[in-house]
């Protein structure tokens, strides 16, 4: 993605971090994972079409699987964090949002949710669906992209390996 981005002209220095989208970063984070351990628990209590937690094990285990080093976890999500806002923020929402304003966050959202079809796991299309609307949200209302990559990447390491929710 990180390369997509680049071809798109969307890769450049982000500048200085800014107290302010830093902020919001951090705030939107915690919205998230708040969001996410309460689906958690609807999930595990009421089962909507199906679902169960087990569905969350292949999400997991791409990431916080014991087998995997520190170091390796945090550089995998530090990557997977620049390069998908880079890619979802800095070109398609950056070039939808002219036209359609704080709408081009739920259609970047479903643009990428549609693409997690491909696993099979309804859990994780919508978890994609959830996820990257409220860092469209982020992107589009904090001002850019250290806002929205500042949530993506703190999200990411405390649903990971901070304290995932299972």
């Amino acid at each position: 993605m990180i390369v997509a981005a680049f071809w798109g002209g969307a890769f450049r220095n982000p500048g200085r971090p800014k107290p302010g989208p830093i902020v919001a970063g951090l705030v939107s984070a915690l919205l998230l994972y708040g969001v996410f351990y309460g689906g958690a628990w609807a999930v595990s209590e009421f089962h909507p079409f199906g679902i169960t937690s087990a569905s969350e094990s292949s999400i997991y285990s791409l990431i916080s699987s014991p087998s995997n080093p520190l170091y390796l976890q945090l550089g995998v999500l530090f990557f997977d964090s620049a390069g998908y806002e880079t890619y979802f923020r800095g070109v398609l929402q950056k070039r939808l949002q002219p036209r359609m304003g704080v709408a081009a966050a739920p259609a970047v959202a479903l643009f990428d949710a549609l693409l997690h079809t491909a696993t099979l796991n309804p859990l994780w299309v919508g978890a994609t669906f959830v996820t990257d609307l409220l860092w469209g949200l982020t992107y589009y209302y904090g001002r850019g992209i250290q806002s929205s990559f500042t949530s993506h990447l703190v999200w990411d390491v405390a649903i990971f390996i901070v304290r995932p929710i299972r």
